[in-house]
């Protein structure tokens, strides 16, 4: 058995073969050629700077960020990573994939935003402000309507992603295996389910059946069924209080004070809010159309560093290590993990066949990060905060490069024969947007089973979900009439 795992090359951009061409230039332009010039001006700038942007959209990030080869050949399976094979002697039994849904569409509260911030810009008088103009020339095409659904892009992430596993482990995807596919009740994650189900094809054969797609918000939606999350963090306004301090420290000024004087408008009519939306708009039209937008030309590369630690920051404080019960929250999912793997291994053992030797598990940001850090990976020293912005430039936490559109983390439990031990006839290994994970208690990038859960036996030994999130009872007691 040889598992081929990719490593990270110099950043890539455009996405081989798989985007229509740019849309034409406005009308106008061709009338006007020297106002055409001066509105195309900060489009040439962004054509320039895009290349320096991509790196940094946080969880708005295309997948081939992490995975450049993509974007020349989306099927690639890319350059073999050094120590990457294992014994001959191993052939796999189970493979659990958790994925983030593919590329979306913005939310309806992004695109009332960057309506409302468009309508300003209409309404102007641009004369002599070309960037102002040229964004007012930008057509807005989002509509309320698509709310956070998949894109077409979407779909062929999730597509190619599903031929690409079945290439690495074609004897877990072969003919007959059981795939056990299953969703958050959240439309794009049920479309990149059937679209992942789809890009397998007629490679494996299900009787003639297609699969369902189960519904299970439990698992990836756990957040939305822990109280103590709910009320401590998701409802809390102080909980985001290094955000809101850092939206209002000397980094984001200096970023909203740029914008502001790019657009010819007043400081005082804008916020970080509308910055971080005009600097979403790049990111979904590189994402959604692969086309470097207008609104990218109202960032450099300094405001893109600054625009993506304020996007971490918010996934730090809210999904990763912020707060205990983010990443304790993920523990039931954690525990289906093992159970999953314990039952294989089990299984095995009696000689019996596997019973999910595929389990395909579609969710979130949201579902990753926590699990992510539940399990003590992408740790800093020293916590993201609104005023440590440059101590933490080399920082580990970087949602970009852990859970950007399509990612996946992946857990493949192996039989191993020809070994010295019976320990070592299980064997595990781990892998984050196909790249193989080094594991915390040996950093080696394949363990032994019994190694591996004995490393996490307090989480999976004391995780109680109901009394992890439970609220604490508050006793009321009546008072005294005086």
């Amino acid at each position: 058995m040889f598992l081929l795992i990719s490593r990270p090359e110099g950043q890539g951009q455009a996405r081989g073969g798989s985007r229509p061409p740019a849309p034409p230039l406005p009308a106008a332009a061709a009338m006007a050629p020297r106002r055409a010039a001066a509105c195309l001006l900060p489009l040439l700038v962004a054509a320039a700077a895009s290349a320096g942007l991509g790196g940094y959209f946080g969880t708005k990030s295309r997948y081939e960020e992490v995975n450049p080869h993509l974007a020349e050949d989306p099927l690639s399976l890319g350059p073999v990573a050094a120590g990457a094979r294992l014994p001959a002697a191993c052939a796999p039994l189970q493979l659990r994939a958790l994925l983030r849904h593919g590329t979306r569409y913005p939310t309806a509260g992004q695109i009332r935003r960057l309506a409302e911030l468009h309508g300003r810009l209409r309404r102007r008088p641009a004369a002599a402000c070309p960037a102002a103009a040229a964004l007012a020339a930008w057509q807005m095409w989002y509509e309320e309507s698509l709310d956070g659904r998949l894109a077409p892009q979407g779909r062929r992430d999730m597509e190619h992603l599903a031929r690409r596993l079945a290439a690495r482990f074609p004897a877990l995807f072969a003919a007959r295996r059981r795939l056990a596919l299953a969703s958050s009740s959240k439309h794009r994650c049920l479309q990149s389910g059937a679209a992942f189900r789809r890009g397998l094809g007629p490679a494996l054969s299900l009787g003639g059946e297609e699969p369902e797609i189960e519904v299970n918000d439990a698992l990836m939606r756990f957040f939305d069924h822990c109280d103590k999350f709910i009320a401590s963090v998701e409802e809390n306004d102080t909980a985001m209080h290094q955000v809101n301090a850092f939206k209002e420290g000397p980094e984001m000024r200096k970023v909203l004070e740029k914008v502001a004087s790019a657009l010819c408008l007043p400081a005082e009519e804008l916020n970080a809010d509308l910055v971080q939306v005009a600097f979403l708009t790049c990111s979904y039209e590189l994402a959604i159309k692969n086309v470097t937008s207008p609104w990218c030309s109202l960032f450099s590369e300094e405001d893109a560093k600054v625009l993506e630690y304020l996007n971490d920051l918010k996934q730090y404080w809210k999904r990763g290590y912020g707060y205990d019960i983010n990443s304790r929250s993920s523990c039931i999912l954690f525990q289906d993990i093992f159970q999953q793997l314990d039952k294989a291994v089990e299984e095995s053992k009696s000689s019996k066949p596997i019973s999910s030797p595929l389990i395909v598990q579609v969710g979130h940001a949201e579902t990753l990060q926590p699990l992510l850090a539940l399990m003590g990976f992408f740790k800093d020293d020293e916590p993201l905060r609104a005023n440590n912005y440059i101590r933490q430039a080399h920082r580990k936490f970087r949602t970009g490069h852990i859970v950007p559109y399509a990612a996946n983390l992946v857990f493949v439990l192996y039989h191993c024969d020809q070994v010295k031990t019976s320990k070592e006839e299980y064997q595990v290994q781990m892998l984050l947007n196909e790249k193989l994970m080094p594991f915390h208690h040996s950093n080696e990038t394949i363990s032994t089973y019994a190694d591996f859960k004995d490393y996490y036996k307090d989480i999976l030994q004391n995780c109680h979900f109901k009394e992890v999130c439970e609220l604490p009872k508050v006793n009321i007691t009546a008072i005294d009439e005086l």
